[in-house]
């Protein structure tokens, strides 16, 4: 058989791998708005919905004009040159599809961050950030990780430490900028109306219909499936001396991973909830489901399965910590986003770190090749270097996203253009925003249905 027409076929089938893995990605947008809908009250379903497709459809253009060359575009070890909209796409290195993967990527980050500012943001804030963090904030630190020649990176010439952070699908890159991003934008806002009494004790805001929840929550599990494994961009590729092993192996065994995190993480919040408040609760179980995701992200292609059991659950107590210091501080935060993303992000770096195997690292970062030494897990013996850079990372990140977004919010905010008034808040932002509930009949408290119903009171 002629070998280019293996290439051919090898090519054709890791392009169609990479394509079908950025449309489960996608999904995930699905899954954020179904999510944030039914985390919301319904007087701002109609508006999470629209803030959803506004982080794509902004995204998409920011990140094909500017964010893909600073995320990929050769340059220097922080920040990328080249690529602007597409230019000299497909090259050696990158073609239409590995754009589409990532965009998919980029277009997430921007809805964690939606989600921690929900219902008291004016939607002219959601155009300017949605545009910034996709189009600049996030690309940098993607360059960083991901990109051949970024200071962090493990593929990089020059390893950080000997090692190079391993950030595989993104808990850093991904959740912990989106998590950072939403946690400067709630404290810059401040809490919602009625969140916390006179007395400053915290006054219960639940989402209003637990089955869309239920429902975003599997539909990011399902594209979760196309988040880690899909990361390894490449499914045919042999490992050297491993008979039937490639990258098809580490594929399967990432989505084993990936689940049993999710799982564990799911099951310990079920009962640890249970214990604290007395009750089964379904919101607070998908979210626990979803902290293992974000913290098993990091190291999801580089672990044991055993190893991916403890990281759901100490992503659980994380989340539940982190959530009871958040109530603390009267820190508002309607789809715990930052604590879920900001904080089991960090967990999944600090994980990596102390459990990742040497030769799954081979198999993720150098095709399985043996004649490579490479830094492993603190706990299995492979010294401080990868947890040094791991720690280097998640700091890195706090850093940068803390000194790009916070200021942004904060001029939003002096420009009177990121948080509506306590009227509009009271009335709900479907209302007051988007002529109209998201919902036919709504029993909102506001009486007003309709946005001339609306305008009506506000002149009485």
């Amino acid at each position: 058989m002629d070998s280019s027409w293996e290439a051919s076929v090898t090519d054709s089938i890791n392009a169609i791998y990479l394509l079908f893995s950025a449309y489960l990605v996608f999904v995930m947008q699905l899954g954020f708005a179904m999510l944030c809908a039914g985390s919301v009250r319904a007087k701002n379903a109609m508006n999470i919905m629209l803030t959803n497709v506004v982080d794509a459809v902004v995204g998409s253009l920011s990140y094909y004009l500017f964010g893909f060359a600073f995320a990929f575009g050769d340059s220097n070890p922080f920040i990328g040159a080249s690529y602007f909209a597409l230019k000299d796409i497909p090259s050696s290195s990158y073609d239409y599809s590995f754009f589409l993967y990532q965009w998919a990527f980029a277009i997430a980050v921007a809805g964690i961050t939606s989600g921690s500012i929900a219902e008291r943001t004016q939607f002219t804030a959601y155009l300017f950030f949605s545009f910034f963090l996709t189009g600049f904030v996030y690309p940098v630190v993607a360059h960083w990780l991901w990109s051949s020649n970024g200071w962090l990176s493990p593929n990089s010439t020059s390893l950080l430490f000997g090692s190079g952070a391993i950030d595989f699908a993104g808990s850093g890159v991904v959740h912990l900028v989106g998590g950072i991003a939403g946690f400067w934008g709630a404290i810059v806002e401040g809490p919602r109306v009625g969140r916390f009494d006179a007395f400053g004790n915290p006054v219960k805001m639940r989402g209003h219909n637990a089955t869309l929840v239920v429902l975003g929550t599997l539909l990011l599990w399902f594209g979760w499936f196309g988040f880690n494994p899909g990361s390894f961009d490449k499914i045919l590729v042999p490992y050297p001396h491993m008979v039937d092993q490639g990258n098809w192996t580490s594929v399967g065994r990432t989505a084993v991973t990936t689940t049993l995190a999710g799982s564990t993480a799911g099951i310990v919040t079920l009962f640890g909830r249970r214990l604290l408040v007395g009750h089964w609760d379904a919101m607070d179980v998908c979210n626990g489901v979803l902290g293992g995701f974000v913290a098993i992200t990091s190291g999801c292609s580089v672990v044991e399965p055993w190893a991916a059991i403890v990281c759901g659950f100490c992503a659980a107590w994380v989340l539940i910590g982190l959530n009871i210091l958040a109530l603390k501080f009267k820190f508002d935060d309607p789809l715990e986003a930052a604590q879920l993303h900001g904080g089991c992000g960090a967990w999944g770096l600090i994980f990596t770190g102390l459990f990742a195997k040497e030769e799954f690292v081979l198999q993720a970062y150098n095709s399985g090749k043996t004649q490579i030494i490479r830094p492993s897990g603190l706990i299995l013996g492979g010294g401080w270097g990868l947890f040094g850079a791991q720690i280097v990372e998640l700091l890195s990140i706090v850093v940068w996203v803390s000194l790009t977004m916070g200021p942004l919010f904060y001029l939003l905010q002096k420009l009177g253009i990121l948080r509506i008034s306590s009227d509009e808040e009271v009335a709900g932002l479907d209302i007051s925003s988007h002529g109209g509930y998201a919902y036919d009949a709504s029993q909102e408290e506001s009486g007003a249905r309709f946005y001339g119903e609306y305008l009506r009171m506000q002149q009485q």
